[in-house]
């Protein structure tokens, strides 16, 4: 584990600091002291080489400017030149021994040229580019000037690493993540991470591969690569893939002040996708894994491509159905008594880790009051609220209003609602504490296909599921996810379906024949490519953890293999004269003032569902507007307008003896 320096470490550190750069000043005081012809006594330099040597030795554990030159690989010389660049920032005296050392008052910065007149073991080699001091930013100094003459500076964090304090490059500032604490991990979820461990320190010492793609979410991924790299006495250091440069000479430098740190102290370096990321910011993280020469984590879902250096994957899983039982039971304690027995139901729709868990238990502990929910009610709302966030970014949440008595349907549809919620409400029994789950991962999933013209109940149904199982309901637009670049359709429904995991929300994929129709013969790359997201779509559904549901008008064009796929098929026929007599009856809320409507007489519309709500609420206008009740009239004129809008030619059989 990577612990802060002691107290008497550090005191011994300064002395040792401070007792170099006391060599240093005698040394460049024995250069002045030459080059004027004042004597060579070299009794000095070697009482401060003397001491130097006994604060080394006195040292608890190495210091701080040996364990630097060590990882840097800097000779004995090139420590000096770094020491010489510090020694004003701890010494006050030395810009006049500089500028008596150049022989000029205005010159009282430290240059390569007094570093190789003056400093023992000179080599113009520390000089260049690919030398350590300037390729790890070691020390500074004015571009466009005389190489020789230029003044040079210490970088500041590496000061600080001579003193032995350690702190984050003020650069990284803003953009890395330090705040990845360790959180109780799980047998297996430990398993990987001393799996992880091993492959860091391979990696470390250059006798295994240096890039470690971790495939999973990112509230999984934190706490395994925080606990492997504690096992070596790293930090994790985060970093967001979309924050890497793009520009080939700042993603150098990027590079470069990251992989200082993984030197100076000890930081390990974890890239975190996110599943939305572009192209373009993949391509950025390849450009940077291929120039990085330390270890590397990244973390995503997405597979990394093509890379010039091997690089490993492990899966990271989320809590499995009895791993997150034993975390909600250690979260919840005595409580889980008050759930009715609910815990398998509740496990089995929210998929959340320890985190999320014990945040849930505590916020369902503390809004418990109302006795009629009890307990059960208030942890399933706050599972609700803490698995929403994700789905939230990427499709619109839909407020539930509708009930069953807002349904207007024959009983055969109905039944097949009901059929849909037994078996989501059940599935616990069925999958887990039947074995249903162990005996075959496939086609667990409930999904459903609506069928039906617009404005038939489909997405009103959608609600009432929603409603009657206290769930989320998003609707995505499927026209909105399907793209014509070859597989970005997959990767958005991808994005939609790993953040609905968490909170098994019912699905509402509107206006599904912008995907699938019925799959042609695969003639060209295009309909191959086109079958693919169809396909890709089945299985995702087919393996969701919640209710699914697709919506179409054209049934037809559905072929048998698509349809075989389907747990339930619900049609949603035209209603009839009848239905459309219960839809007015009930389309009016109770608050509403009507005066004098026939609802026999209003059923002779020939219009669905959603049609009726429109012309009803309109209706709604007029009566407000002319401060008076609902009348026909006002409802007539709300159908004339409904009809120009259907294009539709409102016939006077269907509104005759309104008025």
């Amino acid at each position: 584990m990577n612990v802060p320096p002691s107290t008497a470490w550090l005191d011994a550190n300064q002395r040792y600091l401070m007792a170099a750069v006391g060599l240093l000043r005698k040394t460049l005081e024995l250069h002045v002291a030459t080059r004027s012809g004042h004597g060579t006594d070299e009794a000095d330099v070697r009482v401060a080489q003397a001491l130097l040597a006994e604060t080394e030795a006195a040292m608890p554990s190495p210091s701080a400017t040996e364990t630097l030159r060590a990882h840097f690989g800097l000779t004995p010389f090139e420590r000096d030149v770094l020491l010489l660049c510090a020694a004003p920032e701890l010494d006050g005296s030395f810009p006049q021994i500089f500028a008596a050392a150049h022989g000029d008052p205005a010159r009282r910065s430290a240059t390569f040229s007094l570093a190789l007149a003056a400093l023992p073991g000179a080599h113009w080699s520390a000089l260049t580019p690919a030398g350590p001091l300037r390729k790890w930013r070691l020390i500074d100094f004015p571009r466009g000037e005389i190489l020789t003459q230029a003044p040079l500076r210490i970088d500041e964090r590496t000061l600080h690493a001579l003193t032995g304090l350690d702190g984050l490059d003020e650069r990284l500032q803003g953009i890395a993540i330090t705040s990845l604490a360790p959180a109780r991990l799980l047998p297996l979820q430990r398993k990987i991470a001393r799996r992880l461990h091993a492959l860091i320190e391979a990696g470390a010492t250059g006798t295994g591969t240096r890039i470690v793609q971790l495939s999973g979410d990112a509230a999984v991924i934190r706490p395994v690569a925080t606990e492997a790299c504690e096992r070596g006495g790293w930090r994790l250091l985060g970093v967001r893939a979309m924050d890497l440069p793009a520009n080939p000479s700042d993603r150098e430098t990027f590079v470069r002040l990251l992989e200082k740190e993984h030197r100076l102290g000890r930081r390990l370096l974890l890239i975190e996708c996110e599943p939305g990321d572009s192209p373009e910011v993949v391509r950025t993280l390849v450009a940077f894994l291929e120039i990085t020469t330390c270890p590397v984590l990244v973390g995503g879902r997405e597979p990394l491509g093509t890379l010039r250096h091997p690089a490993i994957r492990l899966d990271v899983p989320k809590p499995s159905f009895a791993e997150q039982k034993i975390l909600w039971r250690q979260a919840l304690g005595h409580a889980e008594d008050s759930l009715n027995g609910e815990l398998d139901r509740i496990v089995m729709q929210f998929s959340l880790d320890a985190p999320a868990i014990e945040a849930a238990s505590a916020e369902a502990g503390a809004t418990k009051g109302d006795a009629t929910a009890g307990m059960a009610h208030a942890l399933w709302d706050s599972c609700r609220r803490h698995s929403r966030q994700r789905l939230d970014d990427l499709a619109q949440r839909v407020e539930l209003a509708a009930t069953w008595d807002d349904l207007v349907l024959p009983f055969i549809p109905v039944q097949r609602l009901r059929d849909i919620l037994v078996q989501v409400r059940h599935r616990a029994t069925v999958y887990q504490n039947w074995g249903f789950a162990a005996k075959s991962a496939r086609g667990l999933g409930i999904n459903a296909l609506f069928v039906g013209a617009s404005g038939t109940g489909k997405t009103m149904a959608a609600e009432v599921l929603a409603g009657e199982l206290r769930l989320d309901l998003y609707r995505i637009d499927l026209s909105s996810v399907v793209s014509k670049y070859i597989g970005e359709t997959e990767k958005n429904l991808r994005r939609v379906f790993d953040a609905a995991e968490d909170s098994g929300a019912v699905l509402l994929f509107d206006e599904a024949d912008a995907l699938f129709g019925k799959r042609s013969e695969v003639r060209d790359s295009h309909d191959r490519y086109a079958n693919m997201e169809v396909s890709y779509l089945l299985q995702r559904m087919e393996a969701y953890r919640g209710l699914a549901i697709l919506t179409t008008n054209q049934k037809a064009a559905l072929d048998d293999s698509f349809l075989r796929r389907l747990r339930f098929v619900v049609e949603f026929p035209f209603p009839d004269a009848a239905h459309r007599t219960k839809i007015w009856q009930r389309v009016f809320p109770k608050a509403t003032p009507t005066d004098g409507l026939d609802a026999d007489k209003l059923a002779r519309l020939n219009v669905a569902g959603g049609n009726i709500r429109n012309v009803a609420i309109h209706a709604a206008f007029l009566a407000a507007d002319a401060k008076s009740s609902v009348r026909m009239t006002h409802v007539l004129e709300a159908a004339r307008n409904e009809y120009a809008k259907l294009e539709k030619p409102l016939m006077e059989s269907e509104t005759r003896g309104w008025i």
